[in-house]
């Protein structure tokens, strides 16, 4: 009698293990762009479409919301996947991002700019590189907020140039790989950030945690998370243990909010208490979302619930 190998024993040949594992690799290459599938006067809000470049020189595409009167903005980017406007994920191709772990249903991030213009920001959305219609950098490369934190760098200079902006608050609301982003950004131009009043960071995680959680729901045994790793690093020349916030998150420089699904099928609450834990700074936060799998609903919590991320706002711009 043989002893059947892990991935016999998982119900997969090996062939069929090296495929998934390539497809899963390839998604940092490769990917379906989402369109701009809402604009903000759906909700009568006035606004400008703006073009502006990151730190390297890819072009950024954004919107700037206008608050009258104000003396703050809030400068908004997204998850991986989304753009500015949302996630179309209610459709296809978009639906398959998430439609197996139930993340079938559309994100429409114009309400949470509704609700920052109607507490008195001003805001700028923008789409981060190789996402909505901003250009393509590096290759197409997505690396988790490496070559994205030229972008986050990028919309902080574009605040300190224009005329009518220059001398606002400044604060961030820096989603998922955003958030990741900023805190990669941090580390390389802390001066950067000199001045931004506070960051508010729904649910960034570490690629190698939330590949390692897609294995186990694929069935595919824990110890091929060396050959993932191999098949990324072809294609994008980092390993996954160099696209983790983990580090990043000890140079951070601004009050923080994290907020996360705790029981979010995507990652762990471990990983992200490992990022909250590392910001070397007393001012800071983390709540969980609880009753829910779905990491969607840590992106749609704002427009839910806003008290506590507008209070966070509040008691660090007003």
């Amino acid at each position: 009698m043989t002893t059947p190998t892990t991935t016999q024993t998982a119900g997969h040949d090996e062939a069929q293990v090296q495929a998934t594992l390539a497809t899963m690799a390839e998604s940092f290459v490769s990917w379906p762009r989402s369109p701009i599938y809402h604009r903000p006067d759906e909700a009568g809000l006035d606004y400008e479409d703006v073009t502006f470049p990151s730190a390297d020189g890819v072009p950024l595409e954004g919107w700037y919301i206008p608050a009258e009167g104000s003396d703050k903005i809030v400068i908004a980017n997204h998850p991986r996947w989304f753009n500015r406007s949302g996630l179309a994920s209610h459709l296809e191709p978009w639906s398959r991002f998430g439609g197996a772990t139930g993340n079938d249903f559309e994100v429409n991030f114009i309400p949470d700019y509704q609700l920052l213009h109607d507490a008195g920001y001003h805001v700028l959305a923008y789409d981060l590189r190789n996402f909505g219609q901003s250009g393509t950098g590096n290759g197409g490369v997505f690396s988790v907020g490496r070559f994205e934190a030229r972008d986050v760098l990028g919309s902080l200079d574009y605040v300190r140039r224009r005329q009518d902006t220059r001398d606002l608050t400044i604060g961030l609301f820096s989603r998922c790989v955003g958030a990741n982003a900023s805190m990669f950004a941090m580390m390389q131009d802390p001066a950067a950030f000199e001045g931004v009043r506070c960051m508010a960071s729904p649910q960034p995680l570490s690629a190698g945690v939330a590949l390692a959680r897609a294995m186990d729901r694929l069935g595919i045994p824990a110890d091929r998370i060396g050959d993932l790793d191999e098949q990324v690093f072809r294609r994008t020349s980092f390993h996954l243990d160099e696209l983790s916030p983990v580090p990043w998150a000890e140079h951070v420089t601004v009050p923080t909010l994290l907020y996360q699904v705790r029981d979010d099928v995507y990652t762990t609450p471990s990983d992200v208490q490992s990022i909250y834990d590392a910001i070397p700074l007393a001012d800071k936060s983390l709540f969980w979302i609880e009753g829910t799998t779905r990491r969607w609903d840590g992106y749609t919590y704002f427009q839910r619930e806003p008290e506590r991320i507008l209070a966070w706002f509040a008691d660090h711009m007003g």
